[in-house]
C-alpha cells in the first residue's frame, strides 16, 4: 500500500496480472494459517501442551458461537466460519506490524471476502435442500417479492464489504493522525484501541457471515419439515 493511501501499490507484475501488497500479505497470512494448522495437528497428544491447549480453546470457542446460532450444524459450518474468523483476526492485526497494512483496509480484499460469504450461502443452501428447493425460496411467500429478495442479497453483500473496509481504513487513518499530532506520547492507548477494534470488526464480520449461512440452512430445513 502507498504510505497512508487507500490505493494498493503494485509490487510486481506477472504478465497482465498486477500483484499488490494486499495480495502478498493475504497469501502470507493463508500460508501461515495452513502451516500452523499442519504443525499443530501433527503432534496431538492426550495431555496437551500450551500450544495445543490454546488451539483447542480457540476451536471450542468458535464451536460454541456456531452452536448458538445454528444448532446441529456445528460440524458442517466450523471449517468455513472458523477459517474466516481466524483469517480476519490476523488480517486486521497486521497493521500493527511495521511496514505492513491490514489487507482488510483494501476494498478489493473485503469485497472478495463478502463475495465468498455470498457464494457460501448458496453452497450450503443448495447442499441442504437441493437447487430447486433453494431457488424456490425466492418466490416465497409470493413471486412478487422476487426482486426484493434479489436486492436484499446484493445490498447485504455490498454492506458487508464496505463496512469492514471503512472501519479498518478509518482505524488506521485515525491512528496515523494521532501519532502525527501527538508523536509517540500515547502509543499504548492507540495500540490497545487498534487491537480491540480489530477483534471487534473480525467478530462482527464472522458473525454476520454465520447468520447469513445459518439463515439459508434453517429456511431449507423448515420447508422440508413443512412438506413432511
Amino acid at each position: 500500500m502507498t504510505g497512508g493511501g487507500i490505493v494498493a501499490e503494485t509490487v510486481f507484475r506477472f504478465g497482465p496480472l498486477q500483484i499488490t501488497g494486499t495480495v502478498i500479505t493475504t497469501w502470507g497470512i493463508m500460508a501461515a494459517i495452513w502451516l500452523s494448522g499442519w504443525t499443530l495437528t501433527r503432534r496431538l497428544a492426550l495431555e496437551p501442551g500450551t500450544l495445543q491447549t490454546a488451539a483447542e480453546g480457540i476451536v471450542g470457542t468458535i464451536e460454541e458461537a456456531i452452536r448458538a446460532v445454528a444448532p446441529g450444524e456445528t460440524r458442517l459450518l466450523l471449517p468455513f466460519i472458523g477459517s474466516l474468523w481466524i483469517f480476519l483476526v490476523i488480517a486486521n492485526l497486521c497493521g500493527l506490524i511495521p511496514g505492513l497494512h491490514s489487507p482488510t483496509r483494501d476494498l478489493s480484499a473485503t469485497s472478495a471476502l463478502a463475495i465468498l460469504v455470498f457464494l457460501s450461502v448458496y453452497w450450503y443452501g443448495v447442499r441442504s435442500g437441493g437447487l430447486k428447493a433453494y431457488l424456490r425460496h425466492y418466490l416465497a411467500p409470493s413471486p412478487i417479492l422476487l426482486p426484493f429478495h434479489v436486492i436484499s442479497e446484493i445490498t447485504r453483500t455490498v454492506a458487508l464489504a464496505v463496512r469492514l473496509f471503512g472501519n479498518m481504513m478509518s482505524l488506521e487513518m485515525a491512528a496515523l493522525l494521532i501519532l502525527v499530532v501527538a508523536g509517540f506520547l500515547a502509543p499504548i492507548p492507540i495500540l490497545m484501541l487498534h487491537i480491540v477494534e480489530a477483534l471487534v470488526q473480525a467478530y462482527i464480520f464472522g458473525m454476520l457471515a454465520l447468520i447469513y449461512v445459518a439463515g439459508g440452512l434453517q429456511s431449507q430445513q423448515l420447508r422440508q419439515q413443512s412438506k413432511e
